[in-house]
């Protein structure tokens, strides 16, 4: 009873929150200079490309632990992780993609921060279409744990690296040369709930995912051993 009521506890707080986060994006905070009413894409369009990282990040790590451990079950989170962060970069991208048909005029401009995203998610997407090419277990989470090591070096270069050595379009209109944030109390507030809420978003779910993976293990167990 008393896991069933913080469960449902932490459910009730993290839609509160994710209302909140819709309210102070629409209603709260005030609309930055030269973006106007695509301002309040920044609270979803940042958290999500933060979220795509962690993700990314996850996956690297549970492939280190399968290769010290050869725990399939590890194999398992990192594909689950990887899965989350292919999902929160295409929707980082779509978000993305809106705030540049009203910036400049077109949905894809191939800037170097679009093209470094879409190069990024198209390597993640081969890393599944590995997964698929492969029918041994052990085989295919050995390989795929090595693709996941390599995958995840190049997300600092592309995320990070490649968008501030190329002269991009991508508006900077709340950071200054200095990379402090330019916003007031109101935006900061709404920007920071916003990357808590996906944050912990993200934790929830893919929570529940590894419960579901340790689960269908259980049964697999079971059934072996019954038969």
């Amino acid at each position: 009873m008393k896991n069933n009521l913080f469960k449902y506890s932490g459910f009730g707080l993290l839609y509160l929150a994710m209302i909140w986060v819709l309210l102070g994006a629409f209603l709260y905070a005030p609309l930055a200079k030269g973006l106007e009413e695509f301002t309040r894409v920044l609270y979803f369009h940042v958290p999500m490309a933060w979220i795509m990282v962690i993700a990314f990040f996850i996956g690297a790590y549970y492939s280190i632990i399968y290769l010290r451990r050869h725990e399939i079950i590890y194999d398992s989170y990192a594909e689950i992780s990887s899965q989350l962060g292919l999902v929160f970069g295409i929707l980082a991208t779509i978000t993305g993609a809106m705030w540049s048909k009203v910036s400049w005029g077109a949905y894809w401009n191939w800037d170097p921060r679009q093209t470094s995203i879409f190069i990024l998610l198209l390597i993640y997407a081969a890393y599944f279409s590995l997964r698929s090419a492969v029918e041994e277990d052990g085989k295919r989470a050995r390989l795929s744990a090595v693709y996941l090591l390599i995958a995840f070096a190049t997300v600092p270069f592309f995320v990070f690296i490649v968008p501030r050595i190329y002269e991009s379009l991508h508006p900077d209109p709340l950071i200054n040369p200095q990379g402090k944030i330019k916003m007031d109390g109101k935006m900061l507030l709404v920007f920071l709930s916003s990357l808590t809420v996906f944050t912990i978003l993200f934790f929830w779910i893919m929570q529940l995912r590894k419960t579901i993976v340790n689960l269908n293990l259980m049964m697999q167990k079971l059934f072996d051993g019954d038969s």
